[in-house]
């Protein structure tokens, strides 16, 4: 065989496998999760002074998670609002990352929205359940709404 053909022949078969790596790899996928937030009276907080809703999403795509939301009718104007983890999904934990919040005039309405990049522990926690969004008032400084993001899969 001469020089040429040899290196037509292993040009041919590293393009061919480079080719079929594209085609087999699955695209990575998006991962979904929701939210409904409510009112959570905190200790020491009337719960007069809690109200409101809102509601929360996040796509995980590898691990880079993304956040948005949006909350009306809170009985306070919103402070800050909080992506946290808890030790068990259900069970309240520690903040994680600060999320932006951007209000309306009164700012009893607005968004909520951060982009983070996970650990492989904090990507199967959120898997689990047990990241949760809390959003903060002047009348309710220890939460006011909070919902837990749940996996967004249809059955």
């Amino acid at each position: 065989m001469t020089s040429k053909r040899m290196w037509f022949l292993a040009s041919l078969a590293i393009g061919l496998g480079f080719h079929w790596f594209a085609i087999s790899s699955p695209a990575q996928s998006a991962a979904k999760f929701r939210g409904r937030l409510s009112p959570v009276p905190a200790l020491g907080i009337q719960p007069a002074t809690v109200a409101g809703a809102g509601s929360a999403s996040a796509t995980l795509t590898g691990r880079k998670l993304a956040v948005n939301g949006s909350f009306e009718k809170m009985a306070s104007p919103a402070t800050v609002a909080h992506l946290c983890l808890g030790q068990l999904p259900g069970v309240r934990g520690d903040t994680v990352f600060d999320l932006t919040v951007s209000k309306a005039a009164d700012g009893t309405s607005g968004t909520i929205a951060g982009n983070f990049d996970l650990t492989p522990e904090q990507v199967d926690a959120l898997k689990k359940g047990r990241f949760y969004v809390q959003i903060h008032s002047e009348g309710a400084p220890n939460g006011h709404l909070l919902g837990w993001l749940l996996s967004d899969v249809k059955k």
